[in-house]
């Protein structure tokens, strides 16, 4: 599998990326849980007659400054649509599922950490809302997308244990970059996507939404 390099338009990214707007999700979540936390703190130091007022209300004035830390160092290692496009390797994907206000991509990915071995394929689900371009939502519909890898098991780390496609088509308006992008995939990775289209209830048993094949 290979890196799809293109331009990118970030202000147009922004906008459809769903994995971008996900992690701006989380910033802010730990953002307002900080907030909370430290009021909380104040009102126990000013208001809450105890001796370990002061124990109480530090602990957690201290614990919402960390939230807030935490959400926004974590949003930040997310990385600019660019950075996602440029690191992550092109995949094939198509829609399994149209539900009234989402539908659901499968995508073939390699599960290999290390991208020289050869590839341990396995199907990968996403939940999205829109993807620009796919104006008829169609099961069947090709897509092609970048395989964001999220996380390694620590008793297992050659091989990541969640991995989330991230759709071409939020990246660039451009409609004949992601016709590129999707002729550029090998037919072979088509056709073994195609049949695996059929466990689909097994991918969404698991516990990440990704099936070893």
């Amino acid at each position: 599998m290979k890196i799809f390099k293109f331009e990118v338009d970030e202000t147009f990214a922004k906008k459809h990326n769903e994995l971008l707007r996900d992690s701006g999700r989380l910033r802010l979540s730990g953002l307002i849980m900080g907030l909370l936390l430290v009021l909380a703190g104040i009102a126990t130091y000013m208001f809450i007659e105890t001796e370990w007022r002061i124990t109480v209300g530090l602990g957690l004035g201290l614990f919402g400054i960390m939230c807030a830390i935490v959400g926004v160092l974590a949003a930040r290692k997310v990385g600019t649509a660019q950075e996602l496009y440029n690191h992550y390797p092109l995949a094939p994907a198509v829609v399994v599922e149209v539900n009234e206000r989402d539908m659901v991509l499968m995508a073939l990915v390699n599960t290999n950490v290390d991208p020289n071995l050869p590839p341990r394929w396995a199907a990968a689900l996403r939940t999205v809302t829109s993807i620009p371009g796919v104006t008829t939502r169609t099961v069947g519909t090709k897509v092609p997308v970048a395989a964001v890898s999220g996380q390694v098991n620590s008793n297992e780390r050659e091989h990541w244990q969640q991995i989330s496609p991230m759709p071409i088509a939020w990246g660039t308006p451009d409609q004949e970059v992601v016709n590129i992008a999707r002729k550029s995939i090998p037919q072979e990775e088509w056709q073994i996507l195609e049949r695996a289209r059929k466990r689909l209830t097994d991918v969404k048993a698991t516990k990440f939404d990704l099936l070893v094949l």
